[in-house]
């Protein structure tokens, strides 16, 4: 029998890797589990606390800033506990400017969310009620 590929991370080349390193640090609540800085490379692994094997964001330093399209949606999407674990993220990112969609409720399976921009443009999602995640 073939083994089944499996999503173990997602790069993605940033501009700023300090700034990013704190966004998704302050608003995912995610760690650095691994850097590496040598002469014009720096690469950082992130994860959540206790999913350091599971699934981890690698940003790597010297990337193009990413304006997105204001009908690109394409997005990570993190999954809260509850709305007002989505409003909490909202308000925050709303006085810091990185709120892009304010809090909506969807249809299933949409749910619940709401969107930021992080430091390097990508969009990111904080939802609630979809099939995935605490929240299912």
């Amino acid at each position: 029998m073939t083994a089944m590929p499996r999503l173990t991370h997602i790069a993605l080349h940033v501009a700023d890797l300090q700034a990013c390193i704190g966004f998704y640090s302050d608003y995912c609540r995610m760690a650095v589990i691994h850097h590496r800085d040598t002469p014009g490379h720096k690469v950082v692994w992130m994860a959540e606390p206790g999913r350091e094997k599971d699934l981890i964001i690698v940003l790597l330093e010297g990337g193009p800033e990413r304006p997105m399209l204001e009908n690109d949606y394409s997005h990570l999407g993190f999954a809260m506990t509850s709305k007002a674990e989505v409003d909490r993220v909202a308000r925050q990112a709303e006085l810091n400017g990185d709120l892009i969609w304010p809090p909506v409720q969807e249809a299933y399976p949409v749910g619940y969310y709401c969107g930021l921009r992080d430091p390097n443009g990508n969009y990111v999602e904080f939802s609630y009620g979809q099939p995935l995640g605490p929240g299912a």
